[in-house]
């Protein structure tokens, strides 16, 4: 794990019970997807696409146009234990996008670069 997920108990916490096959407190959960999309904005800065994470949160991310209003053209959106082993590397980009449990949409929506934080 990187330092940033080691500054976060939620992260680590939720990594272990999704490891350990545990249900997760929905605090938990909630912190840890925050603290990554949190993570996301800073590592990709930019407007260019909209990353979402129902019901916890949302973000905008990477480089290029920047969107200001309506439906984004670039959005990535997925639940919340998808959201946490992707950003920490524990499945693979193109594993979820085949499988739908990431929906994209625009031409900028593969934030595969950016993963894992």
């Amino acid at each position: 794990m990187s330092s940033a997920h080691f500054k976060s108990a939620a992260v680590a916490a939720a990594l272990a019970a999704i490891e350990a096959g545990r249900p997760l407190e929905k605090a938990v959960l909630r912190d840890a997807v925050r603290a990554l999309l949190s993570e996301l904005s800073r590592s990709a800065p930019g407007r260019s696409v909209e990353v979402r994470v129902p019901p916890y949160g949302a973000v905008q991310c990477g480089a290029g146009p920047r969107h200001t209003r309506g439906t984004p053209p670039n959005v990535v959106e997925t639940d919340p234990i998808t959201w946490v082993r992707l950003a920490t590397g524990r499945l693979a980009w193109s594993d979820a996008t085949a499988d739908g449990s990431v929906q994209l949409s625009g031409n900028r929506a593969d934030i595969s670069g950016y993963l894992p934080i």
